[in-house]
């Protein structure tokens, strides 16, 4: 009895903590898509030109994976159409809308 009083404690731990790193993983994917949204944002304020921003981002030197380099063009149009970009966090309001869903 107390073995399997054990084996089902490892049992939901094991699955807990599978659940905390499903969870990590998708803070981390949010937080990675927020960071290109503010250096989109930083583009912005510095005046690129909006068809340039993709190259020019590529161009530095950036915190996230590669793959996350395909978000620029999906976001660039969204944080340009933004009429006061500086006052606005176009990156928070980002990342709260990836973590909802």
């Amino acid at each position: 009895m107390f073995r399997q009083i054990g084996m089902t404690a490892i049992g939901v731990a094991i699955l807990a903590g599978g659940q905390a790193l499903a969870a990590t993983a998708k803070e981390q994917d949010c937080i990675y898509q927020a960071q290109v949204v503010e250096a989109v944002r930083q583009a912005r304020i510095a005046q690129v030109e909006e068809r340039l921003v993709p190259d020019v981002i590529m161009a530095g030197e950036n915190s996230w994976p590669e793959k996350y380099n395909a978000v620029i063009s999906m976001v660039a149009p969204w944080v340009y159409e933004m009429e006061d970009v500086i006052s606005q966090d176009p990156a928070t309001a980002w990342k709260e809308a990836c973590l909802s869903q």
